[in-house]
């Protein structure tokens, strides 16, 4: 398998997603300027978290403008995989590729912390490492994280099985008090409806090795690899 991550101006998890990917794949991986027009021939494409272009605007609304983005957004439509993190689930809901918005946390401040989530979906290119409804650990590390629809929407999401993952308790309970950032049904993350584009706020890559303290993240990128090789 053969990934490219995007890298633009503010990008922060970059090389650790990068790290993540060289890790799985047990080859290099391409790191492509924002600036670029053109992507190397990819099985997986990221666009990895930090705050593009300061978070002005709109998290994600400038960098859903640059040049390269043409070329993310031609591979996507062509079915090439695409995992946005964090920042780069913003930005992939700025460039229309996933629905809804990503606001201000509900309590207006920046959450940076391991939270539980429960696996809605594991029978995706994503997933299929993980067990249905298994809880997994992973950490946050956002300020604009609130995910938001409109009612139809969410019934869509629902109905085809597009939500990820959920925030819940560490027992799987999805409730109001496991929901750390006020988002529509406890929505950690979604996928496109032809599940080959995954947006979710959780960083996978800081939890995927056992040196990090854990390893939850990492089934994430063997079921890519299994997937995809």
């Amino acid at each position: 398998m053969q990934a490219s991550v995007i890298v633009f101006p503010g990008s922060n998890c970059d090389r650790d997603v990068k790290v993540s990917l060289q890790h799985a794949t047990k080859k290099p991986v391409h790191m492509v300027w924002h600036g670029d027009s053109e992507i190397p021939k990819s099985d997986l494409i990221v666009l990895p978290g930090g705050f593009s272009y300061g978070d002005y605007l709109r998290c994600g609304a400038i960098s859903a403008k640059s040049r390269i983005m043409k070329a993310v957004i031609a591979a996507a439509h062509k079915g090439t995989p695409i995992l946005g993190i964090c920042n780069g689930f913003q930005i992939l809901i700025e460039a229309g590729l996933l629905p809804g918005a990503l606001t201000r946390n509900a309590g207006l401040k920046f959450i940076c912390k391991d939270v539980f989530l429960r696996v809605e979906n594991n029978e995706t290119i994503f997933t299929n490492k993980y067990n249905a409804g298994a809880v997994i650990r992973i950490p946050v590390a956002h300020h604009d994280g609130n995910y938001f629809a409109d009612e139809a929407t969410l019934n869509r999401l629902e109905s085809n099985n597009q939500i990820a993952f959920r925030y819940c308790a560490e027992q799987g309970e999805v409730t109001e008090t496991s929901n750390i950032n006020g988002s529509q049904r406890n929505i950690a993350g979604i996928y496109n409806e032809s599940k080959n584009i995954l947006g979710m706020m959780p960083h996978p890559e800081r939890l995927d090795q056992a040196m990090l303290g854990g390893t939850d993240g990492a089934h994430l990128f063997n079921s890519l690899v299994d997937s995809l090789a």
